[in-house]
């Protein structure tokens, strides 16, 4: 397999569901389905943590968040920990960025020979608010996310245009300067991050009498877990909606994912246009998923499907076309994925990383036995949640609470949790075995409350965190974020 560049695309809050080529009945992704259509689709693919934040610094190093500390969206990714970045680096391969990055700023060494346009917490600090954990509080800024809902354009929709601008100018003007070695690009978009108001003529494609309640929802009959029940009880986005602004919000989602998608498309077509598509791989993913509204739920934050599946396709020279891979895959093997690509192979320092590159995945049949592992412990977990999921089945681990199990080929909403039938006990024990080869749980758990508390105490206190409020995503470059206390 000869080296190849590496164009790597990240959006944000993308359902691993939402695209015509995962079957979704309703959602138009054209550039996606066409990206899959020439490479490998991977089905099972997970965030490594279901927020910004600590996904994100999974992926920069190709480990686990318990390894690395980035707990919550208050612990941003410094640069401390290296990552592939920097290998490309050392070995002389051009790095950049054109996005967002989420990281704590733009000075840290975080493994880029230039950011373009990047988007970094909010003043190096992040969402404190979502770091208090010692008695979940009511989220503030809720009422934020019912209210900016429908057609219209956003900071978000501006900047990702940007992002489109900057990517396409890159690889016309520079790309060509780095010809003797292979490059890497991470290109960043924010959308379909909320708020959740979609430009007009993506929006008109998804009439809203169309779309379908979410489903579960505890108004129709559904008992959520404690430790949902609880998360709910924090972030109480769904209290303000009704039945019609689900639907608008929803149809929202669905439009700006077609803009996402239509965004791609011109990033691919660039590729195309500068005669680099014979030496470039592309891969495509999301940081996480959304809930929208199914559980009562919106954002992320959970292990449930919605909030933890996100999409996966590589394309490119030595990529399987037109293949659907069912073995797990999550951020930590971007790494190796990363590296594979460009010809670099792992060195000592590597070694002991938990993930594998996707390249040599994609090449083999499915791995039946293979673990995609992820973990929570950010704005509104109770206790530290834990997911692997292996072949069919998805386990989820609570710490302090009953786990919970799902046959997704019998019950892909995992509404029927087995976690407590007797046929089940071997499975169960060996999960949670394998679980711990992987952490401590509790441990992990205790350790990630103690760091927040101290990053809450430094910074005056529960009281003091909370009365400077929430501000919902973290703004745009020009903008401003807006802090809200309360829930309104």
């Amino acid at each position: 397999m000869q080296p190849k560049n590496m164009l790597f695309i990240m959006s944000d809050e993308h359902q691993g569901t939402a695209m015509g080529c995962q079957g979704h009945p309703l959602v138009k992704t054209p550039n996606m389905d066409r990206l899959a259509a020439n490479g490998t689709r991977f089905d099972a693919a997970y965030a490594s943590c279901a927020i910004c934040v600590p996904t994100r610094a999974a992926f920069a190093t190709g480990r686990y968040v318990h390894d690395i500390g980035n707990w919550c969206n208050a612990h941003p990714y410094t640069g401390a920990t290296k990552g592939w970045g920097h290998r490309l680096q050392q070995n002389g391969h051009r790095v950049v960025s054109i996005g967002k990055l989420h990281y704590r700023n733009e000075t840290d060494d975080t493994g880029f020979d230039e950011q373009i346009a990047p988007m970094h917490v909010v003043n190096g600090i992040g969402d404190l608010a979502g770091a208090v954990r010692d008695e979940l509080p009511v989220k503030g800024n809720c009422k934020k996310l019912s209210d900016e809902i429908g057609p219209g354009e956003s900071m978000y929709t501006e900047y990702d245009r940007k992002i489109v601008d900057s990517t396409v100018d890159w690889l016309k003007n520079e790309a060509p300067k780095y010809s003797d070695k292979p490059w890497c690009i991470f290109v960043s978009f924010v959308c379909p991050h909320f708020p959740l108001i979609a430009p007009p003529e993506f929006y008109e494609m998804y009439p809203v009498e169309d779309i379908p309640l979410p489903e579960p929802h505890p108004a129709r009959g559904y008992t959520r877990h404690p430790w949902i029940e609880a998360a709910a009880n924090c972030s109480i986005y769904d209290q303000y909606f009704t039945d019609e602004t689900r639907k608008i919000a929803i149809a929202s989602y669905y439009g700006m994912t077609s803009f996402l998608d239509d965004n791609i498309g011109k990033v691919l077509a660039a590729v195309d246009d500068c005669g680099l598509s014979d030496d470039t791989r592309v891969v495509y993913t999301s940081d996480h998923g959304d809930n929208l509204g199914t559980r009562g739920l919106w954002g992320k934050s959970n292990m449930y499907q919605p909030a933890a599946h996100i999409p996966m396709i590589m394309a490119g020279p030595d990529v399987p076309k037109g293949k659907v891979s069912n073995t797990p895959v999550t951020h930590v093997d971007c790494y190796q994925t990363i590296l594979d690509c460009v010809g670099l192979p792992l060195d000592d320092a590597d070694k002991d990383l938990p993930g594998a590159s996707m390249l040599d995945i994609a090449a083999q049949d499915d791995d039946k036995t293979r673990i995609g592992f992820s973990e929570y412990h950010a704005s509104g977990a109770k206790t530290g949640a834990f997911m692997l999921r292996r072949d069919n089945f998805k386990y989820i681990y609570y710490v302090e609470m009953d786990p919970e199990l799902y046959d997704l080929d019998a019950d892909p909403l995992e509404l029927n949790d087995l976690s407590k039938a007797p046929e089940h006990a071997a499975l169960m024990d060996n999960f949670e075995t394998q679980l711990r080869g992987i952490c401590d749980p509790e441990a992990v758990d205790s350790r990630a409350k103690a760091d927040q508390a101290a990053l809450v105490e430094k910074h005056g206190g529960r009281a003091a965190v909370l009365d400077r409020g929430s501000f919902g995503g973290t703004p745009a470059p020009g903008y401003k974020p807006e802090f809200r206390s309360g829930s309104d």
